[in-house]
């Protein structure tokens, strides 16, 4: 009898979780709805929408008076249930742009609140300053400190889970060890930390050109960093330490050189773009800048960048395969079409390789975005695992 009635308590959560995701899923569904995707019974529907509605998880939102019979209450996750926020730390330097992007979503994914501004990392700590961030999206969304069910930061640098430590970045403050765990005390709340590269593939899978491939990688092309994503089927491929992507660091000298070291950084990262771009004649003052302006002219200097975009790109290739490099980031942005086409042909006259390669669709801030997904997949991962454990 004992294994029956925890059969029958299992069977009971998953049934309910599985209308919970089905909820934040299309928003808004009946009973019949309901029953029609799950092929649960009617008594079973409703026992299971009680219980969600008495969880605060689920609301009745409407009634569908288009059918025969009473009207049908119209149910949808109670996008009050929880919050999401999400941070994205930026390596500014010579983008000119503001250090810190934050936003905050509910369960649903809208988005309540979000803002830029800058904090001098050099004289603020990074723990009070980020509380301080979350504090002010907190009040300008009017949403209760303790429904924040997780904050995900998006950093520069790789993220090591091991040991909790944010390695190979260059924002003061941000490499201390013990940093992420400070941070989650402050906040009072999970926090998960990843690159923010990574967190731009998330965008990319969920809102741009990476939708329906199986797999792809995507390029980022900063104002400054270089880096790479490596999505595998929905999967992030991070290695070991957090490290993967890192392919501003790739060298390209030979040992044998005795000229100073070169990376692809120093090939095609945002110094080397303003410098190319001088030497084309191209005005602008920052990275991004140089780029739309030659891209509204395509002409050398489009055609040099190419070239150097294209040693990293086949890097890529030769190592991973994937059926499809994204170019994103500001200056794939700011390059558009134009980038794209001069890409693709240094491609094909460089390299024996065969590759698919696509401008990200993506026109916000990626990373931002990314962020607010993944944080979002995890709290109604949470939520659904809640449900079920229960």
């Amino acid at each position: 009898m004992t294994r029956l009635a925890g059969s029958s308590k299992l069977l009971r959560a998953m049934n309910e979780s599985a209308a919970l995701a089905l909820l934040l899923d299309p928003g808004m569904l009946t009973r019949t709805d309901l029953r029609k995707l799950t092929a649960l019974s009617t008594p079973t529907i409703s026992e299971m929408l009680r219980r969600l509605t008495e969880a605060g998880l689920v609301h009745i939102v409407g009634h569908d008076s288009g059918r025969p019979g009473p009207n049908a209450e119209i149910y949808s996750a109670n996008p009050d249930a929880a919050y999401v926020a999400a941070v994205s730390v930026r390596d500014i330097g010579t983008s000119r742009t503001p250090s810190v992007a934050a936003a905050l979503c509910d369960l649903t994914g809208a988005v309540r609140a979000r803002f830029e501004s800058r904090v001098d990392f050099l004289a603020a700590d990074p723990v009070a300053a980020l509380a301080d961030v979350v504090d002010q999206l907190r009040e300008r969304a009017a949403v209760p400190g303790d429904r924040i069910r997780h904050v995900r930061l998006g950093v520069p640098g790789s993220y090591d889970p091991k040991t909790e430590t944010i390695r190979l970045v260059d924002v003061p403050g941000f490499a201390r060890p013990g940093l992420v765990p400070e941070i989650a005390a402050a906040l009072g709340t999970d926090v998960g930390v990843d690159n923010d590269v990574n967190l731009a593939a998330v965008a990319e899978r969920e809102r741009g050109t990476g939708r329906d491939a199986e797999g792809f990688a995507l390029l980022w092309i900063g104002q400054d960093g270089l880096g790479l994503a490596i999505d595998i089927n929905g999967t992030l491929l991070r290695g070991t330490r957090g490290g993967a992507g890192e392919i501003g660091y790739m060298p390209l000298y030979s040992p044998d050189s005795s000229h100073r070291k070169l990376d692809l950084q120093d090939l095609f990262g945002g110094g080397a773009i303003l410098d190319l771009a001088r030497e084309n004649g191209i005005s602008g003052d920052t990275p991004a800048e140089v780029v739309a302006v030659a891209a509204a002219e395509p002409g050398e200097f489009l055609t040099a960048l190419a070239d150097r975009i294209v040693i990293g790109l086949a890097a890529v290739t030769a190592v991973l395969d994937p059926y499809l490099v994204v170019l994103a980031g500001p200056i794939a942005q700011a390059g558009g079409a134009p980038l794209l086409t001069a890409v693709t042909d240094a491609f094909r006259r460089a390299a024996p390789l065969e590759c698919s390669v696509a401008v990200t669709t993506v026109d916000d801030d990626a990373v931002l975005l990314g962020a607010l997904d993944a944080g979002l997949a995890t709290v109604r991962a949470a939520l659904i695992a809640a449900i079920r454990d229960s």
